[in-house]
């Protein structure tokens, strides 16, 4: 029996996902890792972006904004801002919050810093909202709860 990484993925609202994975991708702020079944032991912040796992070959697409990532011991747990099924995301609303956000950006002639960050951060979780979306639905994906 080949060997699994128990993953975990909690927001501050609920855990939103529990189970033993074959894989995990995950989006850090250094660009993107792939952990397998003992990887060594890995901390980073996480990125708004895809998460992709596989298990038994399938490979399900979550969304996630920033966070963090701890691996040891093949186990994995994603602490983040909000997480969500790639399913539950309804693109047309993404889309118009990403546009919200950017208009937004745009009216402000003044930001300071805390401000921008805010309205980036924002820009940046939805835009990975409407792509993950976007790519579940092309390729007719998968529901978790």
């Amino acid at each position: 029996m080949s060997k699994k990484i128990n993953f975990k993925i909690v927001t501050p609202e609920k855990t939103v996902f529990e189970s033993e994975v074959d894989q995990i991708t995950l989006p850090v702020t250094d660009g993107e890792v792939t952990i397998m079944p003992d990887h060594r032991s890995y901390i980073a912040s996480l990125k708004a972006g895809e998460v992709m796992f596989k298990v038994d070959g399938k490979e399900t697409l979550l969304v996630v904004s920033s966070g963090f990532v701890e691996f040891n011991n093949n186990t994995l747990v994603v602490l983040a801002d909000t997480a969500e099924a790639a399913g539950e995301i309804d693109v047309a609303r993404a889309e118009e919050a990403r546009k919200r956000a950017e208009a937004l950006k745009n009216e402000k002639i003044t930001m300071n810093e805390m401000e921008y960050a805010r309205v980036a951060a924002a820009i940046e979780k939805e835009a990975a909202r409407v792509r993950v979306a976007r790519k579940h639905h092309s390729r007719g994906g998968i529901k978790i709860d």
